[in-house]
């Protein structure tokens, strides 16, 4: 079978988790959305399971997904419902519902509902996406204590350049979300992975790890305590072919590399239709049997090349390390300009293996 497979371990998904946990001192929902970043969603709640105090997800079917695998705990629909005809199936499952529009809102006061929901009510701090104005906050909080329909809420923006540690923007959603919020009994939920690891003043009741579950940081620049991320996935593949070229010679579409030199070029079952980046540059780091080395030319379908000159020991059947342990995600997003995110989202028709050596401790 093709070798092309990406690793998940699990234990490590655990340890992020807790890490989380641990900065934020608060009650904390595993974002799961979005196949758990391409990690499988249903894997990941499972062996977070027991660990964590809910999970979060962007839409209904997403939490659908996780109640027919037999997750019972707190699952949070961060877009909330779409339609009103979703609160039924919302009241069924007993999902916590995001409310962030009027219009939601409205649906909800209309709606008949046998038992009252959890409601977590979205303030736009100055995202600009989705939430409620400042001036419409506390009116929709009041109109939800009053409906009868809501057992708790909770109070919640979302920053939008916490990732950037010298800007002044997540101070100033912070100011705009106290004021809001001013004479509102509940609790509030703030920080996502960049706020959790790098803003430790912003208060949190709940908390929102990502990106960081999956062990990759939100950040551009080394961080303290992003540097205790473990990698969860580890993308690799096999050398499938060695060429030897003469200098001169180019490889691959486009001639995107020339050889300046005799170069041992080894072809790997990898490309962009399993999700490996097709802007990735000549140079973007690997590891060939655990030895660096570096992308040549230009990444296609279902192939790319890498320079072996270096490493006379490699060859037919090396295992070739895309990102993970050795190659972070973070460093392979930023050669592609992208972010980790976009990486782990696009994984496809590599074949995940799921690695869950508990601890014993």
């Amino acid at each position: 079978m093709r070798p092309a497979r990406a690793l998940i371990d699990l234990q490590a998904l655990r340890q992020n988790y807790r890490l989380a946990r641990e900065l934020s001192s608060a009650r904390a929902l595993a974002v799961v959305k979005a196949d758990a970043y391409g990690h499988g969603a249903v894997r990941c709640a499972q062996a977070l399971d027991e660990d964590a105090d809910g999970f979060a997800v962007a839409c209904i079917e997403e939490a659908l997904e996780l109640r027919a695998a037999g997750i019972g705990k707190p699952i949070l629909l961060l877009e909330g419902f779409f339609e009103a005809s979703e609160l039924a199936l919302i009241e069924q499952h007993e999902l916590w519902c995001v409310v962030h529009s009027n219009w939601q809102l409205e649906a909800l006061e209309r709606t008949p509902l046998r038992k009252p929901l959890r409601i977590w009510l979205k303030l736009d701090s100055g995202m600009h996406r989705v939430g409620l104005s400042p001036l419409e906050f506390r009116d929709a909080w009041r109109r939800l204590q009053a409906s009868g329909k809501v057992e708790r809420i909770v109070l919640m923006s979302h920053f939008a350049r916490a990732d950037e540690l010298d800007c002044p923007r997540s101070r100033e959603q912070l100011v705009v979300f106290e004021q809001a919020r001013q004479g509102l009994q509940a609790e509030v939920s703030l920080r996502n992975s960049p706020a959790i690891l790098g803003w430790p003043e912003v208060p949190s009741d709940w908390v929102r790890p990502g990106i960081m579950l999956y062990g990759a940081s939100p950040f551009e620049q080394p961080q303290a305590q992003a540097s205790r991320l473990r990698p969860v996935m580890t993308l690799e593949s096999k050398v499938i072919s060695v060429r030897e070229l003469p200098a001169g010679e180019p490889v691959g579409y486009g001639a995107a590399f020339v050889a300046a030199r005799p170069t041992r070029v080894g072809v790997v079952a990898m490309g962009y239709a399993d999700g490996y980046p097709r802007h990735a540059p000549t140079g973007t780091p690997v590891f060939v049997d655990g030895q660096p080395a570096r992308l040549i030319g230009r990444v296609s379908m279902d192939m790319l090349t890498v320079d072996l000159s270096d490493l006379p020991q490699a060859g037919l059947g090396s295992r070739v390390e895309l990102w993970g342990p050795n190659v972070l995600a973070s460093e392979v997003a930023l050669r592609a300009e992208t972010i980790p995110y976009e990486l782990f989202c696009n994984l496809r028709r590599a074949e995940r293996i799921y690695l869950d050596a508990k601890s014993t401790n």
